[in-house]
């Protein structure tokens, strides 16, 4: 099965119009963020997530950490669906779902060792998909993503094999490498940001060979 694409780091309406053209099932729209690419402000979140036609799935990537907070973030971006791509710190996953139930919330791990196997079958229970990412929540700036970094994809398939909801895989991902990644994690989704990218613009010619990579 061709997994579903996830294209992250929208930055327009236009970005977000070539994305669907090419086969994107998602579209990432990344806030304010400690570190990494592509973020934008709130209302140009909302502005692009209102032009996105359904099925395709909007994500606001978010750094808060409370539920609460959370619930006012979307708020402001009005997605489909919540990435959270840190820890929640501060509230459940259940007092998000209770008050913006028909939103769709995906758990980011960020795979670095067999502890991340045990927190992603966790979270699984309570979210409606995981994301494996290959960021470090621990340094000093935070990393939530967009490194251009693979990880063990060894530890990514574990967690595909347990998980009780559905796994994107992220990291590192281009039209080089990608078959090779869904054949060793077998992931329901891919998500990618730089390698569709020239100088930070999404590349149609690049979008083109990366989805025939995956078999489009």
């Amino acid at each position: 099965m061709i997994p579903k694409v996830k294209i992250c780091c929208i930055s327009s309406v236009e970005e977000a119009r070539l994305a669907v053209d090419h086969g994107a099932a998602a579209l990432g729209l990344v806030a304010r963020m400690p570190s990494g690419p592509g973020p934008i402000a709130d209302d140009l979140i909302l502005a692009i997530a209102i032009t996105v036609p359904p099925p395709i799935a909007t994500f606001m990537l978010t750094s808060e950490t409370a539920a609460q907070a959370i619930i006012a973030h979307h708020r402001r971006t009005l997605t489909n669906t919540i990435q959270i791509v840190d820890e929640l710190a501060e509230g459940t996953y259940e007092e998000i779902k209770r008050e913006i139930p028909t939103i769709k919330l995906v758990q980011v791990i960020h795979v670095i060792d067999e502890s991340s196997i045990e927190e992603a079958i966790r979270i699984s229970a309570y979210v409606d998909a995981l994301l494996l990412d290959s960021g470090n929540p621990k340094a000093t700036i935070k990393e939530l993503g967009g490194t251009g970094r693979t990880h063990n994809w060894g530890l990514s398939r574990k967690i595909v094999e347990q998980s009780k909801v559905p796994v994107f895989l992220a990291g590192g991902l281009n039209a080089e490498n990608v078959k090779k990644a869904i054949e060793e994690v077998a992931p329901f989704g891919i998500d990618l940001c730089s390698s569709v990218r020239t100088e930070g613009k999404l590349d149609p010619h690049k979008l083109s060979l990366f989805f025939q990579a995956i078999g489009f």
